[in-house]
């Protein structure tokens, strides 16, 4: 493969992007993940690269790094993690970069692997980026050592910690979301309707793949990781999910009913795995 042609596939980019962060004194490591990293990209995935650093990279070497190769570029992007993204000239392909310094990441899993302690849904999703990250750059071993770390078993407190955060707001509390959708659907709010079942699904997905032992693989496919990856399924999950997102796109005058189903169905696992005892 000559060279032209490897710096227009997403592996040749992301060496080349690799080194060309990997040279600043900034940078501790480089690493690849998402879909592409999974096997699971197609033509519409962005390639995702993940910058650790030791210190802050001038804002003009990034803009300089991006503008060099690309056809369209947005720079010191803060809307969720910080970060560069752009469209490469010569691929086509799409390009996003995220910044993390080291202390950051490093305490995000110490977070759920040491303290055990749960968010509201996405509990596990860094623990999973970095079970699941490539090192394209790496010469201090760094990244190698954190991710020893991070291959580790899922911690059991962890388990109780993510079912007792994100249990009691699916339907048990006055404001759990199961009650929001009823009082949307009342009121004839789709909109309000849509957030809340979203939101419902990201502790019902917290929940299940914490059941499993699984590290959560954050907001894509998800179905598709819990029917490849989860061995304990609640009965009529995949049908139910389907059939609240249809409400959803209809009157949604039956999404807490089975919002209800889902939960009583996801209850008899959890009491089974003594997750849920006596509740």
């Amino acid at each position: 493969m000559s060279q032209t042609d490897r710096s227009n596939t997403a592996a040749g980019v992301a060496f080349e992007i690799a080194a060309a962060f990997g040279a600043l004194p900034q940078v501790e490591a480089v690493a690849s993940a998402g879909s592409r990293t999974l096997g699971m990209g197609d033509h519409a995935s962005d390639l995702d690269l993940y910058i650790y650093l030791c210190g802050e990279i001038p804002l003009a070497k990034r803009t300089e790094i991006a503008t060099a190769r690309a056809v369209w570029a947005e720079v010191d992007n803060h809307t969720w993690e910080p970060g560069d993204e752009w469209v490469e000239a010569g691929s086509g392909l799409a390009v996003d970069i995220m910044f993390r310094h080291t202390e950051w990441i490093q305490d995000q899993l110490e977070r759920v692997l040491r303290r055990h302690q749960a968010s509201i849904g996405y509990s596990t999703c860094l623990w999973h980026n970095i079970r699941t990250s490539h090192a394209l750059h790496d010469p201090g071993g760094w990244l190698a050592a954190l991710q020893r770390f991070a291959d580790q078993p899922y911690p059991e407190p962890l388990r109780q910690a993510i079912v007792d955060k994100n249990h009691p707001i699916l339907r048990r509390n006055l404001s759990s979301y199961t009650h929001q959708i009823e009082r949307a659907a009342s009121r004839g709010d789709r909109v309000s309707i849509n957030h809340r079942v979203t939101a419902f699904l990201a502790s019902y997905f917290d929940i299940l793949f914490a059941l499993n032992r699984q590290p959560h693989p954050g907001e894509k496919r998800l179905l598709t990781f819990a029917r490849e990856r989860c061995d304990k399924k609640p009965e009529g999950m995949e049908s139910g999910i389907g059939a609240l997102l249809d409400q959803v796109g209809a009157d949604g005058k039956q999404a807490a009913e089975i919002c209800r189903f889902l939960v009583d169905s996801l209850d008899r696992m959890l009491k089974d795995e003594g997750l849920l005892p006596g509740r």
